[in-house]
Order: C-alpha cells, then structure tokens, then sequence
C-alpha cells in the first residue's frame, strides 16, 4: 500500500497533475498530456482503506475484515501507476529510469524514517533474540522482501504477529515487486502492438487463477507470495487500459457513474461484514473488496458518491497522509505490546493511534513534500545509498544476534527459551521422524499436513501422544521421562476427535497399530465448548475413546495447561523502561468448560485415566508461568522445554500411579 495520494503520480513518472495546486503541491506545467486530472475522490478511497486497517489492528474484534484495506489500496496503485505508463508510452514519453528515479522519491524517505525509528528504539528496548528478529525484518523491509521473509516465518508456531513492529511491510513489498516487473512488460507489449486491455486481463487471469488454486494447499504462501496478488493491482491495470481502448475517461453518464459507484461501496459494505480471518483468504473472497474498489473509480469523480462522500475534505486529508499513517501505526502497537507484556487497554492503543496521526502529519509535511519534488539526481542516489544503509544495518544486527554487547538491554531473571525456534530445534536434535510407513507420508507444518515425530527410531510405537500444538509441547518432556518406550507424536491443528476429518488418516493408523497399548490425549480444550456446543464435544471424545479402547488401548486424558493474557518476555525480563518482573496472575478457569465432563468419563470407564496438570502451575486462584527460576513456557500458552519436562514428570507418575 504505497499510491498514498493520486496527485502524488508525479512521484512515479510524470510531473504534478493537473490539480495539486489545491492541495498545497507543485503546479503542474502546461501541455503535459501523460497525466490524468486529480481527483479527490480516489484520496477519500484510500483513507477508507488505510482507516479499516488502522481499526482491524488497534481494536481487534471490532472490524474483523479490517485487512482487506491492503486489497483496495492494490487496485489503487494498480490504477494509478498503469495510467501513469499508459499515457507516457502513448505521448513517448516513457522512461525506465525516471519510473524509478521517481519511485525512490515517493517511497523511500518516509520508509527511511519508519525503520531508523523502529532499529534505534528497538536497540534500547529490546533483547538480544527480539533485536535479532527485528533487524532481520529492517534489513527484508529495506529490500522489500518483507512478504518472503514472513512466508518463510510463517506457521502454526510463528511468533505472534503482535511482536513484528515491521510486520505490515509485507503489502510493500508485494507492491514494489509489482514495478519491478510492470514497466517492462507493458512497454514490451506496446512495442509488439499488442492490445494492452486484453494483454492485461490474461495476465490477471493466470494470477487469480493461481491464488484460486493455490489458497486450497498453502493459504500462507497464497497470502504472501506475489505472482498470487499480482491480479489485485492488475485490476487497477484494466480500468487504466480501459481508458486507452475506449478513448473515454471511465463512466461519462451520470446515471451509470451512480449506479457503478453505489454497487462498488455496497460490495466494499459486504466485504467488511463477510469477510474475517476464518476465510480462504484471498481465494474468491478477495474479489469483493477488490472489484468494489474498481468500481468505485470507475465511477469517476462526478458519481454522487465520489463527489459528496468521498471526497470529503476529512476523508481526503486522511488519504494524503495515509501512506506515512499506514507505516507508523503497526509499530507503535507492536512495540506497545513488547513493553507492556500483556494486552494493551484500548485507550492506550488510542492514544498511540493518536500519535501515529501527529507522525503521519509531520513525515508527510517535513519529510515527504521536502524531497518528492526535487529534480536532482543526488538526490534519488543519496534515498537509495540511505536505505542501502539501514538494509546493511539491520543485516549486521541479525548476523551478530542482535547486536551483543549492548550495556542498556533487558536483564534475565528466569532462565528458560521464548519463541519456538530452540523448542523445535530441540526436538530435531534429539527425537526423529515418524517412519515413512505411517502418517509420516504427509509430515510437514499444520497447514493441511500431520505433524509426526518419536523419541526412538524403531518402527515399532507403544506410547502415542495424540492431539494439537498443546499435545506436542509435551512431547520432550515425555521422550525423557520414559526412555524404556517409543513415544510417537501424531498432531494436527484441532481437536483429536473422530469427527474431526483432518485426524481420519492418524486414527487410521493407530487403531490398527496392535503395538500401541498407551494414548495420552491432550488438546486446547477449552475449544471443545466452543466448536461443538451442546455437549456434542464430549459426546465425540467419549465415541472417540470408545474407539481406542475397543482396539486395546489404554487412555489418558490430560488437562490443559494454563494460557496466560502476557508474553513470557514480560516474565523472564527486566528493564523495559522500568517495567518489573511479572510472572503471574489469576487462574481464568478455562478448566470449568471440559474437566466435570472428563472426570465423568474417567469414572465410568476403567480403561480411561485422568491426568491433571493445571495444578502444576496454578493454586489459590493464581497461576504462574515460572518456577523456582526456570521460566516454563515459550509463548502465552504453550510449554518451553523446561515446562514440558516439568509437565511430563507428573503425567509419568500419575500414570505409573493408576
């Protein structure tokens, strides 16, 4: 999301449009065809857009289709920027040098400025492993590889989005990897008189076709990949060919520009009431946002609504500065989360939205408008060495872990790992695959893929622990509190249940493995009331172990752990700006929803034990995510290797004890 301010086209090719001396901008030169009028109504588009993302992130719940401002602001620029090398081919004006130049003066200095903000507070604030990360992601987002670099992070386990301050860049670089690739290939086409409408709209074709595909075997990858969200600013791309292939500027008839622009906001009105993040997302449902907002400029700036709503002095004031509003918005919230370790209040995510405004103002007034319109050559070189600079910079922090040495960083006062990344590589050092001739054929991520490892390498298995993310945390400490069994993890991203269809091909397996005497059970619980209300989740737990137990197998339902409301940085850290070492706080009962309903079925079937771990971290009302100096949990509800082996230690003696 970078075409802030359509009067900013003289950023991307051409000189000032005709226009932006009401907007305070330079005046555009006479004679100058290659330019399309400015209009104000496509500013109140792109604050609709940054404002619904804006909203999605500082009041979770209250827009749950937030993001798909991204998807609007992709067929803006689409539009824009095409219209822009559309009409410089038609006048001969076309310049891949000043395309570029031009580029670097648009997006580069306010870019610049967000992340020399975000490296220098994050070398205050945060710690080794945090500065680490964060580098790693100035350095991708100076490059504008943000959207590979989170693909490649991304996962079941990928550490909260809450603590990217750069997380947001991955639409950037979706973008400028568009214009990469875009000038070239339309002047390619123009020299090969190749019509560009059509040449177009089977370009957008191939990309919808392969998100569409794609969104069913890897939504991750579909989401950030950009040959799957090319299409959305190919969209923008036809409205602008349209204009070449019909010698007309957009929708000349009043009546039909209403009717187009009143259907383009009510697609825009079921996008948001539609679409979440339970959604196959982009898929088809990103046409909604998408094809509403192309419609929505295809109207023209004289439809009702362009004119009287959009083009609202508010909403346009909100789309000039919305480019700079969009980049310091996310950071803010992050590094809120980071220092405060817990949810934030929503006034304080008001009033750092607040903030981002006043920040948002003065980039687009001292930084912005200084530079965009200059002609010198200098000074495109000195953006492109500066950000050359901090991409170096922030490389330089991920390869020496984060800067080591620094005297002001947050002091440890429980040992223990956070993140996911040492809990995995634990169990890549220690344990092995599953043998190929069970699950292990579709080993891989949680995305449509079994998870499956064991603690020794025979084929033969005695000891299945069976269940989600909150099965396998559990799965070291096991492995070394019974080394005389084979314990094999089998996991998906659910609940273990027989009516749940991702578990059929590991219940295929284990009821027909006669090896297998013991199965631990262990889930997010707490989901059961939620997926399966009515008491239909035990009704399936209890067919479940029926199941099992018909096929000779002994169960052990374990409880679940505590999830805390805060980060275990809150607790394992100190000197966060003065913040103290919290490492508890009281017991939310999630227990309250399943545990009468598992104590029953422990009671009327011998073949089935319950084991409790809860108590292990909380008692009187409170719960603890440390003990005696080891922290015990990796993120806000899922086990370290310390927590894992402390957990297994009681799992094993209340086995050993029925």
């Amino acid at each position: 999301m970078t075409e802030l301010s359509p009067h900013r086209l003289a950023s991307d090719g051409i000189r000032a449009p005709i226009g932006l001396e009401r907007m305070g901008g330079a005046l555009p030169e006479a004679g100058q065809p290659d330019h399309p009028e400015y209009r104000p109504d496509i500013d109140g588009l792109r604050a609709i857009a940054v404002l619904s993302v804006v909203v999605f992130h500082a009041a979770p719940g209250r827009l749950p289709a937030g993001f798909i401002g991204v998807d609007i602001f992709f067929v803006i620029s689409g539009f824009l920027i095409s219209s822009i090398l559309i009409r410089a081919l038609q006048s001969d004006r076309f310049s891949l040098i000043d395309f570029y130049s031009r580029r670097i003066k648009r997006i580069f200095p306010a870019l610049a400025v967000v992340l020399a903000a975000c490296l220098g507070t994050g070398y205050f604030l945060l710690t080794d492993d945090e500065l680490k990360e964060l580098s790693k992601h100035i350095a991708a987002g100076a490059a504008f590889l943000s959207n590979i670099v989170l693909w490649n992070e991304s996962g079941y386990f990928d550490q909260s989005a809450d603590f990217k301050p750069l997380l947001h860049l991955w639409s950037l670089g979706i973008e400028e990897q568009f214009y990469l690739l875009w000038p070239v290939l339309l002047c390619l086409a123009w020299r090969l008189r190749r019509s560009l409408f059509v040449w177009i709209a089977v370009l957008a074709a191939l990309s919808f076709s392969l998100n569409v595909w794609q969104i069913r075997t890897d939504a991750v990858a579909t989401f950030y990949l950009p040959f799957t969200r090319f299409w959305e600013l190919m969209i923008g791309a036809l409205l602008a060919a349209s204009t070449l292939r019909t010698g007309a500027p957009l929708i000349g008839h009043r009546t039909q520009a209403a009717v187009a622009s009143a259907v383009g906001m009510a697609l825009l009105g079921a996008s948001f009431l539609l679409v979440d993040s339970s959604r196959a997302f982009p898929g088809w449902w990103a046409l909604l946002p998408t094809v509403g907002a192309a419609m929505i400029i295809w109207a023209g700036p004289s439809a009702w609504l362009n004119r009287t709503v959009l083009s609202n002095r508010t909403l346009v004031w909100i789309g000039l500065i919305s480019f700079p509003l969009y980049l310091w918005h996310w950071p803010l919230l992050s590094f809120l989360r980071i220092v405060e370790g817990t949810e934030i209040p929503q006034w304080k995510r008001a009033a750092a939205i607040a903030v981002a405004f006043v920040l948002a103002w003065l980039t687009y007034e001292l930084v912005e408008k200084s530079v965009r319109h200059r002609r010198s050559g200098w000074i495109t070189i000195g953006l492109a060495g500066l950000m050359a600079c901090i991409g170096v910079v922030g490389a330089a922090g991920y390869y020496s872990d984060g800067f080591q040495g620094r005297t002001l960083v947050p002091r440890a006062v429980n040992a223990g790992d956070i993140g996911h990344l040492r809990f995995f590589e634990h169990i890549a050092s220690n344990y092995f695959p599953c043998t190929p001739t069970d699950v292990a054929d579709t080993a891989g991520d949680w995305n449509g893929h079994v998870r499956c490892f064991q603690s020794q390498s025979s084929t033969l298995h005695d000891v299945v622990l069976l269940g989600d993310s909150h099965a396998e945390h559990l799965f070291p400490g096991l492995a070394r509190r019974m080394p005389g069994s084979n314990v094999v993890f089998y996991g998906k991203g659910g609940l273990p249940l027989l009516g749940n269809a991702d578990f059929n091909r590991i219940f295929e397996v284990l009821l027909a493995d006669t090896n297998v005497t013991r199965v631990l059970m262990s889930a997010n619980w707490a989901e059961m009331s939620r997926k399966y209300p009515g008491g239909e989740g035990l009704d399936q737990l209890a067919r479940t172990i029926k199941s099992l137990t018909r096929a000779g197998k002994k169960v052990y339902l374990v409880d679940d752990v505590p999830r805390f409301s805060f980060s275990p940085s809150r607790c394992k850290y100190v000197g966060r700006f003065g913040r103290s070492n919290l490492c508890v706080e009281r017991d939310r009962h999630t227990r309250s929803t399943y545990l009468s309903g598992f104590q029953a079925l422990a009671r009327t079937n011998p073949d089935v034990t319950l084991i409790q771990i809860h108590p292990l971290f909380c008692s009187d009302g409170q719960c603890a995510m440390a003990l005696d100096g080891r922290l015990l949990y990796r993120d806000d509800n899922h086990l370290n290797v310390s927590g894992s082996e402390l957990a297994a230690s009681s799992i094993v003696a209340q086995m050993e004890g029925k």
